[in-house]
C-alpha cells in the first residue's frame, strides 16, 4: 500500500491540530520539514505543471456527446480549485487546449477559421470565461496553434484557389500557399495535390485537407501573427505550436529562423508569453529551435523514452545525467530555456498501457518527471492510468478517448475510435474518493513539487550514486537547496549522503512512492520504488 507522504501527513496535522502536533510527530532521525517549508508556493513564472486537454473528449456540458469549453469550466474544481494548500484538486498550473478553432474534423488540426471557435466547442465568450476563471486561480491557458498548414475550407485557401483559377498574379493570396505549376519539377520529398480547375499542385505533406502556408510571403507571416495577437489580447497566456519544424519542409535552419522572428514579435506583445514547440526529433534538431522557444523533450517520452526506462527499475543516473546535460546545453543557447518533459500526448499510445500503477511503474515515472526541472505536461487521464493505443494509422482516435469521469458525463469517444479493451481500472469519481488511488497520488506529488520550488526552478546538479541504480539531483534556488533521490528498483537502498555531497542534510521534506524514507544522521534508507526530497544547508 502506498504510504502517505511526510508532506501530506504534515499538511493534515496542521489542518487538524496545528503546528504543535506537527512538531510532536517529527522524528529525531528524520525530522519533518517545518510548517513554512510545507506551504505550497504559487507559481509566478512559467515553471508550471501543465495539463493537456483534448477538448472534444474531455467533458460535455450540453449533452450532445462532444466535449466543450464549458465542460472544461465545469471541471476546474477537479483540475485546480484555486487553493494550493487544501489538497482537494489535482493542482494543475496550466492548461493546454487542443485546437478549438472552426474545423471540419474531430481533431481540429485543419483550421477553417482562426477567428471562430468551433461551434461544437462553444463560443468566444466561453473561452473568455475559461481564461478568466483560470486566471483567478493562477492557472495559465495556452492554445494549440496550428500555423504550418490550414484546412482547405479556410478563406485564405479559397482565395488562393480563386486567384489561380483567375490567373490573377496580383491577388494578395496568389502566393499564400506553397505550390508548383504543371511542367515544373516538384521539390523532392514533399507531397502535393492538384488544385481543381488549375494547373497548380499545392503542397500538403500531412493530408490533402491540410495545405501548407508559404512563409516566404510577408502577408502570411503577418496573418499568423495577427491570429496570435488576437488571442493574446483576448486573454490567453500563450501557445503550443504544432508541427513547428515543417514551416520550411526539411529545412530546420530556415524554420528555426522563422520562429526567432515570430516569438520575438509575440514577446514584444507579452514578455511573459508561454510558448512551446512540437519539434518531434532528436535533441540535435530541437537545439536549433531553442534560441527562440522551448521544445517538448521527445527523448524522455513514450514507451522507449528515458523516463519509462528509469521508472521500470532502470538506472536513474542515466536519466538525471541526461537532464543536466540537456539543461546545460539549452541554457547556453537561451538563458531562459526550460526542459519540457512528458510521458505521452494525443499523438502517442497512452502511458497506462505500459506503465501499470498496480506495480508502481506509473507512480515512479510520475515522480521522475514531475519532481524535476522545468515545465512538465500531463496528458488528460494519465492521472487515472487511462489506457488507449492506436491499432493502425487511421485510429489515432484511440489515443484520444473520452475522459472516464464515472459521474454521468455525456462525453463520447471521438469519431473513428475502436478501442475495445479496458480503459481504466477506476473512474475519476472512484479515484477522487480513494486516498490510495493514482489520482490522489498525483495530487500529493504536485503538492510536494509546489512546496519545494527549488525542484523545478533551481540550478540542477545530477548526483551519480555509485554501486546502486538509484539516483537523483540537487537544486538550489533563492538560498534554498534540496536533494531529490529516486529508488526505482524492487529493493531498499542505503545511501551515505556524506559520500554524495558535502552539504548538511537538514531533514526529509517529503517522501512519496510505494514505501518510505528514513534518515539516520547522514545515512538514508530509501524503500523500493520510492522518492524523497531532502532539505540541505
Amino acid at each position: 500500500m502506498k504510504r502517505i507522504t511526510a508532506l501530506f501527513l504534515a499538511a493534515a496535522l496542521l489542518l487538524v491540530c496545528g503546528p504543535a502536533a506537527l512538531a510532536a510527530e517529527a522524528s529525531d532521525e528524520a525530522p519533518v520539514a517545518d510548517a513554512a517549508s510545507l506551504t505550497p508556493v504559487a507559481a509566478e513564472d512559467n515553471h508550471r505543471v501543465f495539463y493537456e486537454i483534448f477538448v472534444g473528449s474531455f467533458s460535455d456540458s450540453d449533452g450532445d456527446g462532444t466535449g466543450d469549453l464549458r465542460g472544461v469550466i465545469d471541471r476546474m474544481d477537479y483540475l485546480n480549485d484555486g487553493d494550493d494548500a487544501d489538497g482537494l484538486s489535482l493542482g494543475a498550473e496550466g492548461l493546454w487546449l487542443s485546437p478549438i478553432f472552426a474545423s471540419p474534423s474531430y481533431h481540429k488540426y485543419d483550421v477553417d477559421d482562426y477567428y471562430a471557435i468551433d461551434p461544437a466547442f462553444g463560443t468566444e465568450q466561453d473561452l473568455k470565461d475559461l481564461t478568466d476563471l483560470c486566471h483567478e486561480r493562477n492557472v495559465k491557458v495556452i492554445l494549440d496553434l496550428v500555423i504550418n498548414h490550414t484546412g482547405t475550407g479556410n478563406p485564405w485557401f479559397e482565395a488562393f484557389a480563386q486567384a489561380h483559377r483567375d490567373g490573377n498574379t496580383d491577388d494578395p493570396y496568389y502566393d499564400f500557399y506553397c505550390y508548383y505549376t504543371e511542367g515544373e519539377t516538384p521539390p523532392a520529398g514533399r507531397t502535393f495535390a492538384k488544385l481543381a480547375g488549375t494547373d497548380v499542385y499545392y503542397e500538403c505533406n500531412f493530408s490533402e485537407a491540410m495545405p501548407e502556408l508559404n512563409y516566404d510571403s510577408e502577408a502570411v507571416r503577418q496573418a499568423v501573427l495577427d491570429v496570435a495577437k488576437y488571442y493574446l489580447d483576448l486573454g490567453v497566456d500563450g501557445f503550443r505550436f504544432d508541427a513547428a519544424k515543417y514551416i520550411y519542409f526539411a529545412d530546420n535552419e530556415r524554420s528555426a529562423e522563422f520562429w526567432k522572428w515570430y516569438i520575438g514579435q509575440l514577446q514584444a506583445i507579452d514578455p511573459e508569453v508561454y510558448t512551446v514547440a512540437e519539434v518531434w526529433d532528436a535533441d540535435g534538431i530541437t537545439d536549433l529551435y531553442y534560441p527562440a522557444l522551448n521544445c517538448f523533450d521527445f527523448t524522455t517520452a513514450q514507451k522507449d523514452g528515458l523516463i519509462v526506462q528509469a521508472a521500470q527499475a532502470g538506472n536513474v543516473d542515466r536519466y538525471t545525467s541526461y537532464v543536466q546535460t540537456y539543461l546545460d546545453r539549452v541554457h547556453a543557447l537561451n538563458e531562459d530555456a526550460m526542459i519540457v518533459p512528458f510521458i505521452s500526448n494525443h499523438d502517442m499510445d497512452r502511458a497506462g498501457g505500459y506503465l501499470p500503477s498496480a506495480n508502481g511503474n506509473m507512480q515512479m515515472a510520475a515522480n521522475l518527471y514531475l519532481l524535476s526541472s522545468g515545465s512538465p505536461f500531463i496528458y488528460y487521464g494519465e492521472e487515472l492510468g487511462m489506457r488507449g493505443s492506436r491499432g493502425g494509422a487511421s485510429t489515432d482516435a484511440n489515443r484520444r478517448l473520452k475522459m472516464e469521469w464515472g459521474d454521468g458525463d455525456t462525453v463520447r469517444d471521438p469519431e473513428g475510435a475502436s478501442y475495445d479493451h479496458e480503459r481504466v481500472s477506476a473512474t475519476a469519481a472512484e479515484q477522487m474518493a480513494d486516498e490510495n488511488s493514482l489520482y490522489s497520488y498525483y495530487k500529493r506529488l504536485i503538492m510536494i513539487r509546489k512546496a519545494n520550488p527549488a525542484i523545478c526552478r533551481g540550478e540542477y546538479t545530477a548526483l551519480p550514486l555509485e554501486d546502486t541504480r538509484a539516483g537523483g539531483f540537487m537544486a538550489s534556488y533563492e538560498g534554498t537547496t534540496v536533494m531529490v533521490l529516486h529508488n526505482t528498483t524492487q529493493d531498499p537502498v542505503t545511501i551515505n549522503l556524506a559520500d554524495v555531497t558535502g552539504l548538511e542534510i537538514t531533514g526529509i521534506n517529503a517522501s512519496i512512492g510505494m514505501g518510505a524514507a528514513a534518515l539516520d544522521g547522514t545515512v538514508l534508507t530509501l524503500d523500493a520504488q520510492t522518492s524523497v526530497v531532502l532539505g540541505c544547508a
